[in-house]
């Protein structure tokens, strides 16, 4: 695949990912009107994450114009680099702050509990696996990122020519020489 493709996939990928988790952001929010600590914590964690996402967002856009036309493979691996960062915090977040089985427990939990609460967990639920897919799938594009820019590094070479022009031949004074060597004798 073409280098400039596989980098607006990315962007393309880190986009879709905005959207579920902006989706759950506002369904977080959407609480009832007593308050639960769970749903605040929840709403701030997917905060947290939509702000990691938009520095990950900049950095793939900074990697795609490095690759378009002149191609600057340095400046892209480098922006590459960050959005790979921001990237991998988001999937630990989403592990151990949303989709743990201690997250899910503790949500149910509030649903039960407060029957309220109850239509507002499901949602939520269901809002945070609809984040599964565009996260894998931006694993996916980072890794096509990352072997793209590998594939270009493999082929690059670089070659040295040594070109003489030309020897400048000097003449030495033959009787400067003969007064170097009477002095020395």
């Amino acid at each position: 695949m073409a280098l400039e493709t596989t980098f607006r996939q990315l962007s393309v990928s880190l986009h879709k990912l905005h959207d579920a988790l902006n989706a759950l952001h506002v369904t977080a929010g959407d609480q009832p009107n007593d308050s639960a600590a769970l749903a605040d914590g929840l709403e701030n964690v997917v905060l947290d994450m939509l702000g990691m996402l938009h520095e990950a967002r900049r950095s793939a856009l900074q990697a795609r114009k490095a690759v378009g036309h002149p191609p600057d493979h340095d400046r892209a691996r480098r922006a590459l680099t960050l959005c790979q960062e921001r990237f991998h915090r988001i999937e630990q977040q989403f592990a151990s702050d949303l989709v743990s089985y201690e997250k899910l427990k503790e949500l149910a939990r509030l649903g039960n509990e407060r029957r309220a609460w109850l239509p507002w967990a499901g949602t939520v639920k269901l809002g945070i696996e609809q984040c599964r897919l565009p996260l894998e799938q931006t694993s996916t594009a980072l890794a096509s990122c990352w072997q793209e820019l590998a594939e270009r590094a493999g082929t690059t070479s670089i070659s040295v020519r040594n070109a003489i022009v030309g020897q400048k031949i000097v003449a030495r004074d033959v009787r400067a020489r003969d007064d170097i060597a009477e002095r020395v004798t």
